[in-house]
């Protein structure tokens, strides 16, 4: 029996951290001699960075961008061009042969309008696993940005963490959420190798998990319930071998 893919979410910011980036694609190249690997990508960063180049306003309701139909120009040039395209290059130089995706490709993922105050902002489900399977089939690397369409073709910005959960439910994926923290710690500063959700209410209840890892943890339990499956959260400048090995990061059980 094959092992299953590993669907890897990394952040935008990754892309501004050379060495980081080419230290896990390099990691990832090992990783691809025995079983597959899809890489997920945002780039919230970029696209704040860009509005504020283009004097654009940027409005979040509930932690969503909202994002009028008249920005998704420029959100789908950022992540779907610029920001992919970035990754697929540090793929390359790491010896790699991506294939740089959107949502939207080969039927992959469906999207639907989440609800019209956050504009063209969607809710993906997974759809057909073909292209994926095609691909990785061929030792290529799926490069996948978090831009989807509608049934109708409206372009839609879809949540990061959503999309690498419906591509790791699409090819019944292994999911690790990477970012530039190592996981969860304790308020001692040290790492937790193992979450329920009993226990991250407890920790969010005593300060000890806020702000930006609190989505970070909410994304891992909606995650890990959906895949029926562990999700693990750690810092991309780790060996993903290590992180599978269960040395490092933090395992969010369903």
């Amino acid at each position: 029996m094959s092992l299953s893919p590993i669907v890897i979410k990394v952040g935008g910011a990754l892309l501004e951290d050379e060495q980081a980036a080419l230290s896990l694609l390099t990691s990832v190249g090992e990783v691809m001699k025995t079983r597959p690997v899809i890489i997920v990508h945002g780039g919230g960063p970029l696209v704040e960075t860009l509005m504020a180049a283009l004097n654009l306003p940027s409005q979040k309701i509930d932690g969503l961008r909202v994002t009028p139909d008249e920005h998704m120009p420029y959100i789908c040039g950022t992540l779907a061009g610029s920001a992919n395209k970035s990754l697929c290059a540090f793929a390359i130089r790491s010896g790699l042969t991506p294939v740089g995706l959107s949502l939207l490709d080969g039927g992959m993922v469906s999207c639907e309008p989440l609800d019209e105050k956050y504009g063209a902002v969607g809710v993906p489900a997974a759809n057909d696993p073909t292209l994926l399977k095609s691909l990785t089939s061929q030792s290529l690397l799926p490069v996948v940005s978090s831009i989807g369409s509608s049934d109708s073709g409206r372009l839609l910005n879809i949540n990061a963490d959503q999309a690498a959960t419906v591509i790791a439910q699409l090819v019944d994926g292994e999911l690790l959420l990477l970012s530039n923290v190592k996981g969860v710690l304790d308020g001692n500063k040290q790492l937790i190798a193992e979450l329920n959700q009993q226990q991250i209410d407890s920790l969010v209840d005593d300060g000890v998990i806020t702000d930006g890892m609190k989505v970070k943890t909410d994304a891992a339990l909606l995650a890990a319930a959906s895949l029926g499956r562990p999700v693990t959260i750690a810092s991309w400048d780790a060996n993903i071998n290590t992180i599978l090995n269960k040395d490092t990061g933090t395992r969010v059980a369903p």
